[in-house]
């Protein structure tokens, strides 16, 4: 099979110097979910049909199983087709699609596959209640005879509602033929590809219909306001997905999958909450309200509580995490690691049954177990030219209020008294204290306000 995607539209309407199939949707280009679509149907030749934009379109996604085609001039969707034509096998038919129209479903395309079966033109149609805009389905003897675009459609053709998506599938041979016979006398002076539908009716070729289960899979993007329809379109239907594989959302209108969101048994999501890249929740795991979370995995009975932001993290079993957190790059906490409001941690290790209840900064460090962080804690890990690694061994107790000057070790069993500041290593199982001793200046008076 081939497949041509048609990704050369100006896209006027979205106001935008981005070509419109680059406009994300979930996380990624509409073009992206056209490819990935398509891909999953095993297509022998891939080529996408770009023009709008220059050459951004094929420098985003370049890919060796992609042939990129450049439509310029933008003649039509005939023209855009012909330019694919010298990449496209005769022997196995050929699947159009659009690159701004991204939710088609793949047992959609499959079924339009089936029913070709090799040597009919089938054709995806949708009945609207308004089809305005649309080209009609003209049908004689309950067989389609021709689509008619809006622009060159009669009052009574205008008032059918059966209208063409667009994406059909066409016998290649023929294809071509058919393409080299094309006109551009019509309203809009371009070549339609539509028009082919005529051509295969009178070299007797079958032209068969199928229709999909939703309107919303055949509904393309030409405006923002179309862009973030489909975006609440598509995240309720992932959220109806989790709900029916056991997954508890507050509200399954208010949570964004921008990638991929993966999960065990018994998991809870609150509101508000954005999942990006690649992220794995464990059984049991809860995600409080506005958490934003992107490539990370969380273990089983982890608890993340409002407000936190998560990003490349690996979070342990029966973790608490926030509210307020943020879990920068390269953190990994084991089992059980509480972590508090307003605690910032960023390429460090943390081992089991350690916690940062609240307010510090924990950058480039190595903690062992059972290890506690005192509030206004940092590791002062930055020298203005080189990044140096903080290490505390098992069972330390880091008071409040205390510097650690990297590079330096606490050792097992350490204490650091409140307000210390730490430039050399701390031994285990000692105090270790940094601060000016305590004075009280007896003959000190606050001052006096000046009356004017």
């Amino acid at each position: 099979m081939n497949v041509v995607i048609l990704a050369a539209g100006m896209g006027k309407r979205m106001q935008s110097a981005l070509p419109k199939v680059l406009h994300p949707l979930a996380g990624k280009s509409l073009l992206s979910h056209v490819i990935d679509t398509a891909r999953t149907l095993s297509p022998s030749r891939l080529c996408v049909v770009y023009g709008h934009g220059g050459d951004m379109v094929p420098q985003r996604l370049e890919s060796s199983d992609i042939a990129f085609v450049k439509q310029d001039p933008q003649l039509g969707t005939g023209h855009a087709v012909m330019q694919a034509l010298p990449h496209l096998a005769d022997d196995m038919p050929t699947l159009v699609l659009y690159g701004d129209v991204p939710l088609t479903k793949v047992s959609t395309l499959q079924q339009l596959l089936d029913i070709a079966e090799g040597n009919k033109l089938s054709v995806l149609t949708v009945n609207l209640d308004n089809p305005a805009g649309y080209g009609r389905i003209v049908r004689e003897q309950g067989s389609i005879a021709r689509i008619v675009e809006q622009k060159d459609a009669t009052e009574a053709e205008r008032a059918i509602c059966e209208v063409n998506t667009g994406i059909m599938v066409a016998p290649t041979a023929k294809l071509k033929q058919w393409l080299a016979t094309l006109s551009n006398d019509n309203a809009q002076g371009e070549y339609y590809l539509t028009d082919i539908v005529a051509c295969a009716v009178a070299d007797e070729v079958p032209v068969v219909s199928a229709q999909p289960e939703a309107v919303w899979e055949t509904l393309g993007v030409n405006s923002k306001v179309q862009l973030a329809e489909l975006e609440r379109v598509h995240q309720r239907n992932t959220a109806d997905a989790m709900l029916e594989q056991g997954v508890t959302l507050a509200d399954p209108s208010r949570i964004d999958v921008r990638g991929t969101l993966t999960y065990g048994r018994d998991v809870s999501i609150d509101i508000g909450c954005i999942f990006e890249g690649t992220v794995d929740l464990g059984d049991n795991v809860t995600i409080g309200a506005h958490c934003v979370i992107r490539n990370a995995r969380i273990a089983d009975g982890a608890n993340i509580k409002p407000f936190c932001h998560i990003e490349d993290a690996i979070i342990g079993a029966q973790s608490v995490i926030g509210p307020y957190a943020r879990l920068r790059p390269g953190t990994e906490l084991a089992e059980d690691v509480h972590v508090g409001n307003f605690v910032e941690i960023k390429n460090s290790q943390i081992a089991a049954h350690s916690k940062a209840n609240h307010l510090a900064y924990i950058g480039d460090a190595t903690i062992g177990s059972r290890v506690n962080i005192g509030a206004g804690t940092i590791t002062c890990n930055y020298d203005g030219v080189n990044k140096h690694r903080t290490v505390i061994e098992d069972d330390a107790f880091i008071g409040s209020d205390t510097q650690l000057v990297a590079p330096v070790r606490v050792g097992k069993g350490a204490t650091l008294g409140a307000g210390t500041t730490l430039t050399t290593n701390a031994p285990e199982g000692k105090l270790t204290v940094s601060r000016a001793r305590q004075t009280t200046i007896e003959s000190w008076k606050r001052p006096a306000k000046i009356k004017k």
